[in-house]
């Protein structure tokens, strides 16, 4: 048993409400030296570029491995879709949790605040980066070790009326792994370090792209667009989005020293981007891998331009930001490219009917799918 086991615990409900923490936090973008606020010395042209070319990188990773891993997570037909109205909601459910979060912040002491945050935050990121390792993990401990397997379960009801509360698969090799991934925790917990930060931070992006999904692009398009303009309003139009993002202190950003060069691990002139810049376009473009997938080509073109298109997105979010020395929200440029990519393509290669037509699970399929799942789980506990 591999790390797909502790998928029940990363279910959609539980990332949405996690994603819903990050798009509200986390769109403050690359802003820490923009301004230069903190009245730190400005990185040199060195380590500008070393500190937002990593960032960069580690964008595309989480994108490029999680849409990957979310056709085969698609393949095990497990997965539930996000439906338009869903979509729809999700802006207003971000900026209700944004401007919720900027109340408790004005009302109470952040450092409280962010305590509890912290133990949040260090049960999610251990789980992440489990289901992350995990595999990794259980090839290197020594087949001496048996892998025995574990199944924790709690239901209500028999029969039809059954209903699953904990469904929850693991083995040895994932405990293993799991005690490896809390010393990371535990390293982020006393020091707060950038590293730590960074690798559940990627463990979010990861999981996120990998189990959350959209059903169709129409779904997508929904979705991108809604906070798209969200992304604007929150960050031009009031001072509530700086002001939550340097109250909150969580990996749902990714950072990075511009003195790194300077001052080694102990760097401290960050550069930053917010998770939610990252998952968003992510799990669209994970669609489109999937749409390359449906449509049995040898090239995965939607994918591979897509993106491309994302790369160029925010190479112009941090070159406007430092024309400008402001601020910039992402999405702002994110999203025409990775929604005016696949379409120009689709029109051009004449699949624009098809590219909206796609669906990765049909209504009907899911609901006999569902019915499938419940009778088969029945008859195990049987």
């Amino acid at each position: 048993m591999t790390s797909c086991r502790l998928q029940s615990f990363f279910q959609i409900q539980n990332m949405a409400d996690l994603l819903n923490v990050v798009v509200a936090q986390a769109s403050e973008n690359i802003t820490e030296n923009a301004t230069n606020s903190t009245g730190k010395p400005p990185g040199t042209p060195e380590g500008m570029a070393v500190a937002y070319g990593s960032l960069v990188i580690m964008a595309i990773l989480p994108i490029f491995f999680g849409s990957y891993r979310s056709v085969n997570y698609h393949k095990e037909q497990k997965s539930e879709k996000m439906t338009k109205k869903e979509a729809a909601m999700f802006p207003i459910m971000a900026s209700a949790a944004l401007f919720v979060l900027y109340i408790v912040f004005k009302l109470f002491s952040k450092e409280y605040i962010n305590l509890l945050l912290t133990g949040y935050f260090f049960f999610l990121g251990v789980l992440a980066l489990t289901h992350l390792l995990s595999p990794v993990v259980s090839k290197l401990v020594p087949a001496a070790i048996p892998n025995i397997p574990y199944h924790i379960m709690f239901k209500q009801g028999d029969g039809d009326a059954t209903q699953y509360l904990i469904n929850y698969r693991f083995s040895s090799y994932d405990v293993v792994s799991l005690s490896a991934c809390s010393l990371v925790g535990a390293w982020y917990l006393l020091q707060k370090h950038w590293v730590a930060n960074n690798l559940f931070g990627l463990a979010f992006s990861v999981n996120a792209v990998e189990l959350l999904h959209i059903n169709n692009v129409a779904t997508g398009c929904i979705l991108l667009c809604g906070l798209f303009f969200y992304d604007i309003f929150w960050v031009f139009g009031t001072d509530v989005m700086v002001t939550v993002a340097k109250s909150f202190e969580a990996p749902i950003k990714l950072v990075f020293p511009q003195d790194l060069l300077s001052n080694g691990f102990s760097a401290n002139n960050f550069a930053m981007l917010g998770l939610g810049d990252i998952v968003i376009p992510g799990i669209f473009i994970a669609l489109l891998l999937r749409f390359d997938h449906s449509l049995k080509r040898k090239t995965k073109t939607y994918f591979h331009a897509t993106c491309f298109a994302y790369f160029v997105g925010l190479m112009a979010t941090i070159f406007v930001m430092h024309i400008f020395k402001h601020a910039q929200p992402a999405l702002l440029y994110l999203v025409p490219a990775c929604l005016g990519t696949p379409i120009l393509l689709a029109i051009v290669k004449g699949d624009l009917k098809t590219l909206f037509k796609y669906e990765d699970t049909p209504e009907n399929e899911k609901s006999e799918q569902d019915d499938k799942q419940v009778k088969s789980e029945v008859k195990k506990v049987k």
